[in-house]
């Protein structure tokens, strides 16, 4: 919450509780006031509260260089095994959960959040015990871990499949009850067999290259694969019946859904060639576990290798584990040493970055981001939310905030450039500053509408290389006062342009005013009439204070006539030192921004 005061008159708005009244209730929001822009110089300060560190509860056990990563930011609570009692109990005192499989974040967890909860980390890839649906409805981020452990799962399935074919699990504890049946144990050879591999996503594709290694045709079967991405491994795609009717082995790699829950039934076992062999590191909920009982009694599935469960841990006297021609481990797909300690460090780092107003490429309930736009728009992301955080500072306690307007300057066309992140971040930057709310890419929209904020987007088409996605972007506020008057335009709004340079976020105009600031730390704006000493004055009395100035710009009119003197400090000046700024004479009005 940002506190808005002034030597002349002080604008503090009423703090918030989570339990307010919602943004329109902010003197920011009030009906647009008829009073005359102030001339006189007037000194205005904007500062932030220092908030507490957030609070990440962990749910289920998380490698230790994860909890260590989470620890440099937040405060970390561990609590395993809980009842959905304790943790809807606990849930409104935490910021971020992080679970694995084992704990049902449902709509009840995000109601007893009370709007608290913004980001739920699932420390793996399956994403099917969160209630995604609530989780968007309550302004929730969900991030996974899709990579970390990938190779792990794509490891223990071809360990089963190995396994199985040669009934090592059963000859294994056959000796060790003191048997020697050389004969009951007859496996079969992979080579030259057919691998029927369903989804063909991460995991699904990295067991096929591995499958290919050891001399199988692969097959697979997934509605959204690429087919050119399947050939380059050396995989045909093909329909579900062609998929399990002419495979000799079946793996299964698709998420649980609707329409994937029991997808292996009574009908599509019957579709199979006798003897088939059937692997699950997915999920257990996608097998009708009773069906599969009786595929294996009847002889349709010869054996099966299964490392999930519908229900985990599954009963002590479940048929289908107890049964002879079945091989089973405790949902260990993932459980490698280092693929825990990436699982955990890959969901820290998008927790943290949630947390921080950072948008993950794993977010799961967002439109997602390919890794290489978000690292190509990464820095525009950071410029578009600090231009937003900027124009509202600038904006009158008195004045209403309902229209924004911006633009985008880029020499690539509408469909190589989707500013739908970046329209969040400047709708965060706009927000947050006067609002206890969280704002992310899955409620910007959202949020923005609520609060009777409408904010419409230009595209500025310039000629040229599109090497750079965007040459600049400007941030406009209609009809509303400012309280650093040289901050309006032309056209009579507040406007503030900026760019990327050496990937960093620079303030290149203010008002009609060209300046070059670096958007870090804090900002002091400065409206004075242009003669020398000017810059000499103001670090002098900065440099008393040990306030560094990371950057200076000076943009005028003519010489001699009005100026804007932007200047980027690493701390935040005393009121004695703005005091003294305010007071020289060539100073007609000045403000101190908190970015």
């Amino acid at each position: 919450m940002a506190a808005t005061c002034s030597f002349q008159k002080m604008l503090t708005p009423t703090p918030k509780t989570p339990s307010s009244s919602p943004l329109s209730s902010s003197p920011f929001i009030t009906p647009l006031s008829t009073r005359p822009r102030r001339t006189t110089r007037s000194l205005v300060v904007l500062a932030t509260s220092i908030d507490a560190k957030p609070t990440v509860l962990v749910a289920e056990k998380l490698g230790e260089a994860g909890l260590e990563l989470l620890k440099t930011f937040a405060n970390v609570v561990c609590s395993y095994n809980m009842s959905p009692e304790e943790l809807c109990t606990k849930i409104s005192l935490c910021d971020a959960l992080i679970v694995r499989s084992g704990t049902k974040v449902t709509r009840e967890v995000f109601e007893s959040s009370t709007g608290r909860l913004k980001v739920v980390g699932r420390a793996g890839v399956g994403i099917d015990n969160v209630d995604l649906s609530a989780a968007t409805e309550h302004g929730c981020l969900v991030v996974n871990a899709p990579t970390a452990n990938t190779i792990a799962a794509a490891e223990h399935g071809i360990a089963l499949l190995t396994s199985m074919a040669r009934y090592i699990a059963q000859a294994d504890a056959s000796i060790k009850a003191g048997k020697w049946q050389r004969n009951k144990y007859v496996g079969v050879s992979l080579v030259g067999k057919t691998l029927a591999v369903m989804g063909f996503g991460k995991v699904g594709s990295e067991l096929a290259r591995r499958a290919k290694g050891l001399g199988m045709h692969v097959i697979a079967h997934d509605p959204y694969a690429s087919a050119d991405r399947a050939r380059a491994i050396g995989v045909e795609l093909v329909s579900f019946d062609e998929a399990i009717s002419t495979a000799h082995f079946i793996s299964l790699h698709m998420p649980l859904t609707p329409a994937t829950s029991k997808m292996f039934n009574d009908e599509s076992f019957s579709k199979m060639q006798s003897g088939v062999r059937i692997v699950n590191v997915a999920r257990g909920g996608v097998i009708d576990e009773e069906a599969l009982v009786r595929a294996l009694n009847g002889g349709i599935v010869a054996q099966a290798a299964l490392d999930v469960f519908t229900v985990e841990p599954p009963p002590t006297d479940s048929q289908l584990v107890l049964h002879e021609n079945v091989t089973v481990t405790p949902h260990l797909g993932a459980s490698t040493m280092e693929a825990q300690e990436g699982v955990a460090i890959e969901i820290a780092e998008a927790v943290v970055g949630a947390l921080k107003g950072e948008l993950a490429a794993t977010a799961v309930n967002a439109p997602m981001v390919p890794a290489e736009v978000l690292s190509e728009l990464a820095p525009y992301v950071a410029l578009a939310e600090k231009l937003g955080r900027l124009a509202v500072q600038l904006v009158a306690g008195g004045s209403g905030l309902k229209s924004v307007k911006v633009a985008y300057a880029s020499a690539r066309g509408p469909d190589d450039l989707d500013t739908l992140l970046l329209r969040a971040m400047v709708t965060k930057g706009l927000i947050e500053p006067i609002s206890s709310v969280f704002v992310n890419l899955v409620n910007a929209d959202f949020i923005a509408k609520q609060r009777g904020l409408r904010i419409t987007e230009e595209r500025i088409v310039l000629d040229g290389s599109p090497a750079l996605p965007i040459e600049f972007i400007h941030v406009q506020i209609a009809n509303v006062e400012s309280k650093f008057s040289s901050a309006i335009s032309d056209s009579g709004e507040i406007k503030v342009e900026g760019r990327v340079k050496d990937g960093k976020p620079h303030l290149t105009k203010v008002g009609s005013f060209d300046v070059d600031v670096s958007l870090e730390g804090s900002l002091i704006l400065c409206s004075q009439v242009d003669q020398p000493g000017m810059i000499g004055k103001v670090g002098s009395i900065l440099g008393e204070e040990n306030v560094n100035v990371n950057f200076m710009s000076v943009g005028r009119i003519a010489p001699r006539k009005q100026a804007i003197m932007t200047i980027g400090v690493d701390e935040e000046p005393s009121r004695q030192a703005l005091k003294k700024i305010g007071e020289i004479p060539a100073i007609e009005e000045f403000v101190f921004l908190k970015l």
